[in-house]
């Protein structure tokens, strides 16, 4: 059985710059299934076509891209994950974009192939980021994890258990491991360690990895 190409979503203000990203990914072979120049064209679009990623910028006009992050990532029926691709690399700009649930942050100075991998480490839910970023973001988990929490979470004596094996999974998405790593570490498939995390996400009612590595964090299960 013939796999589908991954489907992917173009979003940039800039036309010229739009249109090339978009060609080189048809030309890799994957389907463009639309592009937009603005954030609120972006979700509408998105809506309608349903991308497994969605190549992002940042700086749109109208609805910025962050809050297009916010409005598609978990959100309803839509299940699509975000690679940001940005000229910007400063550090607000970085977590800002993850804790809106983005899955990574690529500069445009990246390569077509590079960015060709993050667009297919994207759709399967690996966390790329433009070298030197993702050790910022690992920081910034930690970071929080130390703050006080708001309020009663999944940490009460009520929280569902998570088997071993999920515990495990939790642990090595906790240290920075993407999926493809964790498969081989533990000699599992990588649509497995996606199952695990998926359901350790529900068990413990959680939206995404922000939310999963920093339970797991508050925890120390990065250091066990």
């Amino acid at each position: 059985m013939t796999e589908q190409p991954i489907k992917v979503m173009v979003v940039d203000d800039h036309p010229m710059w739009r249109d090339a990203v978009a060609r080189d990914l048809a030309e890799a072979g994957f389907d463009v299934v639309a592009t937009a120049g603005d954030g609120d064209q972006a979700v509408r679009r998105a809506l309608a076509t349903t991308p497994d990623v969605l190549v992002l910028d940042l700086n749109l006009p109208g609805k910025p891209g962050v809050q297009v992050c916010k409005e598609l990532v978990g959100g309803g029926d839509l299940r699509v994950r975000v690679l940001v691709l940005s000229a910007s690399g400063e550090h607000a700009d970085v977590l800002e974009a993850v804790k809106s649930g983005a899955t990574g942050y690529l500069l445009k100075s990246a390569s077509t192939e590079e960015l060709l991998d993050a667009v297919r480490r994207t759709a399967v839910g690996d966390p790329v980021f433009t070298p030197g970023l993702a050790g910022l973001v690992l920081g910034e988990y930690r970071r929080l994890a130390a703050e006080p929490a708001p309020g009663p979470g999944a940490s009460e004596p009520d929280a569902p258990r998570l088997t071993d094996r999920e515990t495990e999974v939790l642990r090595l998405v906790a240290k920075g491991l993407g999926y493809k790593q964790i498969a081989e570490r533990l000699v599992i498939s990588h649509r497995t360690v996606q199952n695990h995390v998926q359901n350790t996400l529900g068990k413990l009612q959680l939206h995404n990895r922000v939310e999963l590595v920093r339970y797991a964090i508050e925890r120390g299960l990065d250091e066990a």
